[in-house]
């Protein structure tokens, strides 16, 4: 590869950071990045983009037919853990349990519920939804810096729960591993490791951040409108055990039978069946839960197949 063809990878990889800062969707982004990367590199476009073999289109034909049994599985369990309101029971024990009167306790909470939901195969989009609401009156109760609710939001989503911790039900563990052949339980000691020191780090950046915001005089300061969660409090939610059933069984069937191909869609099969039937009060409509997460998981899983591919 000669200098010009690194310079169109660059200007690649510049070019679909800028169309995702200008809110283009991937699915627009990623073919015109890949269009950008072979003008330099001397391949013809149409055939490699849009060809019937060995090009971007059959890549993510293919990304689909292998993923999207899973997609649309997890896709409809977040969608039952989200409407049912077992979200919100598992959150409410935690919070509870933890407590909310000091600072950093609140901040400790949210970041267990966050790793919890996460490690249980929620949506990282359901978990932010769902805690958002009810971390803002929290915050403004004891009067802390809204802009620290990240660090145990992403701290408990995106980090240990997501690829370290052996058998994590996310697509970023599932994908890899259906890629490489491998169980999502492998190599369980490099996980476990990493995911000990990513969680006594992040309690401790979590502290350090809180003091200096606090040293700092920074207040809640959010003129927005805090969420009402008056729908939620009338709505009779499922108890901490039942909704965190689900879950459990999930991650039991992976780590049990971690050798067993194709073990995550058995897996996820089960913990909606179980759902379906924990939730039935909660959910009367099961239909529309089924509707929703199926035509949602079709934009995820074409969306995460052009960001991997491209």
């Amino acid at each position: 590869m000669d200098i010009l063809g690194i310079f169109g990878i660059l200007l690649g990889v510049l070019t679909i950071i800028l169309f995702i800062i200008k809110k283009f969707n991937i699915i627009i982004a990623a073919p015109i990045a890949t269009i950008v990367v072979l003008l330099f590199n001397d391949v013809p476009i149409l055939e490699t983009v849009f060809g019937k073999e060995n090009s971007y289109m059959t890549a993510l034909a293919g990304f689909v037919a292998s993923n999207f049994a899973i997609f649309l599985l997890g896709s409809i369990l977040a969608k039952y853990m989200d409407k049912s309101g077992a979200t919100i029971s598992i959150a409410n024990k935690v919070l509870s349990v933890v407590g909310t009167k000091n600072p950093y306790n609140a901040l400790v909470a949210l970041f267990i519920i966050s790793a919890i939901l996460t490690y249980g195969g929620i949506n990282v989009f359901v978990i932010i939804f769902a805690l958002i609401p009810m971390a803002k009156p929290i915050f403004k109760q004891l009067n802390i810096s809204w802009k620290l609710v990240t660090i145990p939001v992403f701290g408990g989503t995106s980090t240990f729960t997501m690829t370290m911790l052996p058998g994590a039900p996310s697509l970023h563990n599932i994908v890899p591993s259906t890629a490489l052949g491998t169980t999502l339980t492998a190599a369980p000691l490099i996980g476990i490791v990493p995911s000990i020191a990513a969680i006594v780090f992040l309690l401790v950046f979590m502290k350090f951040s809180l003091s200096k915001s606090l040293r700092n005089n920074e207040t809640f300061n959010v003129d927005e409108k805090v969420e009402s969660s008056d729908a939620t409090s009338k709505r009779k939610l499922p108890s901490f055990i039942i909704s965190l059933m689900p879950i459990i069984v999930l991650l039991a069937i992976i780590l049990i039978f971690s050798s067993v191909s194709n073990i995550i869609i058995f897996a996820l099969i089960v913990a909606i069946l179980l759902s379906a039937i924990l939730f039935r009060k909660q959910i009367a409509q099961q239909k529309e839960v089924l509707n929703q997460g199926a035509a949602e998981s079709v934009s995820s899983t074409i969306t995460t197949g052009s960001t991997i591919i491209w």
